[in-house]
């Protein structure tokens, strides 16, 4: 563990205030990114526009928030953690703040953008001081632990969107996120300590330097790649779900939202197993079941998708499972793995994941879009998730064994 100002209790554990608080700034972004999801439709007529332009306030924001990683993370390396994070939180205050007062739809994606680019700071960062923290294996551990709160975030938070929408009007919504944030920036600030390591603050050269020195680690970008992969049979079944139990299936929305809930039960399962027994087999054996379960499971699902089609949800969803836990698993190790390969650069590794995970994550979602069109059954979007999980192996046994 490195030398500095974050003391650990006696077991050598994080305080569990940290770690508390790690997780209340990663829920941040996800949290804020779909509570928004229910009042949509009455912007629209709120504010005077059409479905499409109220499209890109989820559209950008999520952009902002994988794009902002890549800058926040090398901010961190160079002049620390705590500043960045502090800064970001006030960034998000500000702009919920600027979205109440928003009058046209411009403004309220304007606001949007500069939220997410604040919202991004707990993701990016909160990984980057768990490596300053731990070694590999145990930082995996923090790490899955952490990551729940962005499983949570997303199943809570529309549901709290719609009862301010429905109770009081959107602009409630962000009057409810500001606070939240507020809330968190105080926190932070009277217990987030600096914990980059002694002597690691970077010139802007340097920064350069790390950020070349990582892209052209193939150790790196197995790591990247095989978390980005690991990730995208979540986002293709994000993607196809709804089309497929919806249009497809003929069942209702709210069918589907129960449904998803039980996917989400899968993902922290993976996330429970990994704080369990990370440090106990390693980053790269945890790795390696993620990625079985994840290829069971879309196997699974091309199978029962071709031979009982007329199953209904079931048939998509008990595979999920599967496919989900094996995420849980692969993903916090990945992300262990990535900004392990140069310590000294956490902030800027964790940045760099961050935003390919998002960016194949979305390319996931719009692909499966486009096949799904004019399907008759799941089957494209089944064939995309067993395609994906195999590319992580690939990725992972090219790339991270060699």
């Amino acid at each position: 563990m490195h030398n500095n100002p974050a003391k650990t209790d006696g077991a050598g554990t994080t305080p569990w205030r940290l770690l508390a608080l790690l997780m209340a700034m990663t829920a941040i972004g996800p949290a804020t990114l779909n509570i928004l999801v229910p009042a949509l439709p009455g912007l629209v007529t709120r504010l005077a526009t059409d479905a499409g332009t109220v499209q890109l306030t989820l559209s950008l924001y999520l952009l902002s928030l994988a794009a902002a990683q890549l800058l926040l993370g090398p901010l961190s390396d160079r002049f620390g953690r705590r500043p960045v994070v502090l800064a970001g939180l006030t960034l998000n205050v500000l702009a919920s703040l600027a979205a109440i007062a928003a009058s046209s739809i411009g403004a309220l994606i304007a606001a949007r953008i500069v939220q997410a680019i604040g919202a991004s700071t707990g993701i990016v960062i909160g990984r980057a001081i768990i490596r300053d923290l731990y070694e590999r294996d145990r930082a995996a551990s923090m790490i899955g632990l952490v990551t729940t709160a962005m499983v949570i975030a997303p199943m809570i938070a529309p549901l709290v969107g719609g009862i301010l929408d429905t109770a009081f009007g959107w602009e409630a919504i962000f009057m409810f996120i500001s606070l939240f944030s507020a809330t968190v920036l105080l926190w932070a600030l009277l217990v987030l300590p600096e914990t980059r390591p002694q002597g690691a603050a970077h010139s802007a050269g340097r920064m350069w330097q790390e950020a070349r020195a990582l892209i052209g680690n193939a150790k790196f970008q197995g790591y990247v790649l095989c978390g980005a992969l690991g990730s995208a049979p979540f986002f293709t079944f994000l993607g196809g779900g709804p089309h497929v139990v919806v249009t497809l299936m003929g069942r209702t929305s709210a069918e589907f939202g129960m449904w998803f809930a039980l996917t989400s039960l899968g993902y922290m399962s993976g996330n429970f197993t990994v704080s369990r027994l990370s440090q106990r087999f390693g980053v790269d054996a945890m790795i390696m079941a993620g990625i079985a379960f994840e290829l069971i499971g879309a196997s699974l699902t091309c199978v029962l998708v071709a031979s009982i089609p007329e199953a209904g949800p079931a048939i998509i969803f008990l595979p999920q499972l599967v496919i989900s836990y094996g995420n849980g698993l692969l993903l916090p190790n990945c992300i262990a793995g990535a900004v392990s390969v140069r310590p000294q650069a956490a902030g800027t590794a964790s940045g760099m994941t961050g935003f390919t995970q998002m960016a194949i994550g979305a390319a996931a979602t719009q692909m499966v879009s486009i096949l799904l069109a004019g399907a008759s059954s799941a089957m494209p979007m089944a064939w995309q998730m067993l395609a994906v999980a195999v590319a992580a192996g690939v990725a992972y046994g090219v790339l991270v064994r060699r």
